[in-house]
């Protein structure tokens, strides 16, 4: 059907490892011995390129996890994302900067390197880090309390933002005759605070976006607030429509609340596809991933998300219960997708497994090009959706398929973009929005 938006989708690959599945790398023909060559990554990043998103996206993690339940960190994202750089032109590229371990000089230098590097078309999704076997791999013995690492991330925010601000536009001067820089236009920070102490200036000049673009991941309650206060782009958990809407709508209230325009967040739930030429083929390719699944890492990755050991739950019996979402300590956003996937469908844990295999109860669509689109358009144009954060279940397989499918049926709907018109990633947010928006 054809787009009735003023708006563009926004698209981003989130790529991780083999794919988002849990037995990717199982699967003959997976990409698992190539994880360490830089080349892989960048075929992937040109791949999107090639589809017009508006970026790459790579998490990131303090701690080693499984090691034999598959791949999880393999290279470091931010040194990825400098030689991404050089092997693409416009796409944007964005990584996770953990608030709970990074100082903010340290993130606000690197970053505005790689802005440089990549001639403004960086990232950054800070969060506060999940687990304590990070914590204990930076000194700490457990993460600290979840407000303690919420106030730390809104500081380390603006400590960052003041550190790129330090520089104005034209103080580098590089006058071969008299000086580099001009002293007046560069200002020191000077900030004490609770968790970070940082006199500045920054010791790299001002970055061809002026600062990396701010993304977030929160679904707490703080999150939330982070989000809206600072976002420019947000990653989203929804496992259906009416889950997607309530936190589209409570988030747009929450930026407007902070005086800022709600159309300049743009908000991207997580998306899994499988697509084929018809509904059989992609449901063929769905199964196949399934059936690869190893259970005992599954049950692992569950107890993760659910803070329980889940190792003794009988596969083909329902879902033990679990405290309700309100009443859950730990990371918010999957802990409460699961629970309305349990309220909703009623599962056994074999068949939750199999749910939450790709993406971890991320909304999933399986279907034509055509199937897909529908769906990917309703959520869109009913106040679910900016866009989406593509979440490839099988590398490169269903990122190329989306590319080769989906793209072009998005295009022909007048849905999403047919050639870049920005330089930088910032200018590729801005390009979804409403037209009057950005005549503005």
């Amino acid at each position: 059907m054809p787009g009735t938006s003023t708006r563009q989708l926004h698209l981003n690959a989130f790529l991780h490892g083999c794919g988002h599945h849990g037995a990717a790398w199982r699967l003959p023909g997976s990409p698992i011995d190539g994880l360490g060559d830089i080349r892989y990554y960048e075929r992937l990043a040109r791949t999107a390129e090639r589809g017009l998103f508006d970026a790459v996206f790579f998490a990131d993690g303090q701690s080693a996890g499984d090691p034999a339940a598959g791949p999880l960190w393999h290279l470091e994202p931010l040194t990825m994302l400098a030689a991404i750089a050089r092997a693409t032109e416009r796409i944007g590229l964005v990584s996770t900067v953990s608030s709970t371990f990074y100082s903010p000089f340290h993130a606000a230098r690197m970053l505005a390197s790689l802005d440089h590097i990549s001639g403004g078309r960086i990232g950054v999704n800070v969060v506060t880090s999940m687990f304590d076997a990070e914590a204990r791999n930076h000194g700490m013995p457990a993460l600290p309390p979840h407000a303690v690492r919420y106030a730390r991330a809104a500081e380390f925010i603006e400590v960052a933002k003041g550190l790129w601000d330090s520089w104005d536009d034209d103080a580098l001067l590089a006058d071969r005759a008299g000086r580099y820089a001009d002293p007046e236009r560069i200002r020191p920070v000077l900030h004490s605070g609770p968790h970070f102490s940082v006199d500045g200036p920054l010791n790299v000049p001002r970055s061809p976006q002026g600062s990396p673009v701010l993304f977030q991941a929160g679904a707490s309650e703080p999150g939330r607030e982070l989000a809206a206060k600072y976002a420019e782009g947000i990653y989203a958990v929804a496992y259906d429509l009416p889950s997607a809407q309530a936190y589209y709508s409570d988030v747009k209230r929450r930026v407007a609340e902070a005086g800022r325009a709600p159309d300049g967040v743009a908000i991207m739930p997580g998306l899994v596809t499988y697509v084929g030429v018809t509904e059989e083929e992609a449901r063929a390719k769905q199964a196949e991933a399934d059936s690869f699944l190893p259970i005992e890492a599954s049950l692992t990755q569950l107890g993760r998300f659910v803070q329980r050991d889940c190792s003794g739950w009988e596969l083909d019996a329902p879902v033990p219960a679990l405290v309700p979402a309100r009443e859950f300590t730990g990371p918010q956003g999957r802990y409460a997708t699961i629970v309305r996937i349990i309220e909703a469908e009623r599962p056994t844990v074999r068949q939750l497994l199999g749910r939450l295999a790709a993406g971890g109860g991320h909304a999933t669509m399986v279907g034509t090009p055509e199937q897909v689109a529908d769906e990917m358009q309703r959520w869109f144009e009913h106040g679910g959706a900016d866009g989406f954060n593509l979440m490839p279940p099988l590398l490169p397989d269903s990122l190329d398929d989306f590319v080769e499918l989906v793209v072009p049926e998005l295009q022909r709907r007048g849905l999403f973009r047919t050639e870049y018109t920005a330089t930088t990633l910032r200018g590729h947010l801005a390009q979804g929005r409403r037209r009057e928006e950005r005549a503005a």
